[in-house]
């Protein structure tokens, strides 16, 4: 047991950087907060990352346009698109949506890496979407069909799709570096990328208020959670760890009603993240092939 502490650990991180989001909303802009962030980290990261770089430098040159399309999608779009759905949408919401990346990562791993159909993957879709429904309706599915996904629970939808399509292309390329590197790799794209983003947005200016969300995110968010991640995986398996990712919107949901944002649990918030949560384990258990006869 002790050795899913640290995943269980870096998903907690993760579920209040969750609420760091919404937090940030109105204290930072979007683009702010995105590039001082992984700025942070790239700085507190570089002295220690300089010698590893030398020695695998020949396996970077090879990789380097995979390795900026991973920054691209886990780092820029992922955490952009993060930030600006904050303005939008409650925490809870996020963290409820944020719980379909593992259903995502399947959908897009039968179709990019030909793993085969299951049962309980198609079971698990529907139970899933069910519950998304319920929420991004707030209840009611008639005034969704009539007045649309509002703009916040939107972003965060295309957020969570491309860190599943992050997660599977990572898992398709096997990029030969060790894990540390590649993150820290992504981390200065992330830099690169969201820079001219940075200079062209308004700007609030760091100040007493928003420092401490630059700091948890740079630092609990965008390293010591990853670290934790990495850890976990290599004592106790990636089977195991990510059914641990299962317990974000839980987390969420928690953080969020405690007194940090006031977030009220309402009906539709418990019923639509127990049938998200229920279509996960159900396609990461039911493993029964939909054919016994590959095509």
């Amino acid at each position: 047991m002790t050795q899913l502490l640290f995943p269980v650990l870096a998903v907690l991180i993760w579920a209040a950087n969750t609420v760091v989001n919404k937090l940030a909303a109105g204290a930072i802009g979007p683009a702010e907060i995105g590039f001082y962030r992984w700025l942070l980290a790239a700085l507190l990261f570089t002295p220690f990352m300089l010698r590893p770089l030398l020695q695998h430098r020949a396996a970077l040159r090879a990789q380097a346009g995979k390795i900026v399309v991973l920054g691209l999608l886990g780092m820029v779009i992922y955490q952009s698109l993060a930030y600006y759905a904050a303005h939008s949408t409650s925490a809870t919401n996020m963290g409820i949506i944020l719980s379909l990346m593992p259903m995502m990562a399947l959908a897009l791993a039968i179709a990019l890496l030909g793993q085969r159909l299951t049962l309980g993957a198609i079971a698990g879709s529907v139970v899933s979407f069910a519950g998304v429904l319920i929420v991004v309706s707030g209840g009611s599915v008639a005034a969704l069909l009539q007045h649309g996904v509002g703009t916040g629970d939107a972003l965060m939808l295309i957020a969570t799709l491309a860190y599943a399509l992050y997660s599977v292309l990572l898992k398709k390329w096997q990029i030969k570096l060790p894990s540390l590197v590649l993150l820290y790799l992504q981390i200065l794209v992330a830099v690169v990328l969201l820079l001219p983003l940075y200079l062209a947005s308004p700007k609030v200016g760091l100040s007493a208020a928003n420092i401490p969300l630059v700091l948890y995110a740079g630092l609990f968010a965008s390293m010591l959670a990853p670290l934790l991640w990495m850890h976990g995986v290599a004592k106790a398996g990636p089977s195991r760890t990510t059914l641990l990712f299962n317990l974000s919107p839980v987390f969420t949901a928690l953080i969020a009603a405690t007194p940090v944002l006031h977030e009220r649990l309402a009906w539709y918030h418990l019923v639509g993240g127990v049938l998200t949560l229920a279509g996960v384990l159900l396609s990461e258990r039911w493993k029964r092939p939909l054919s016994r006869h590959p095509a």
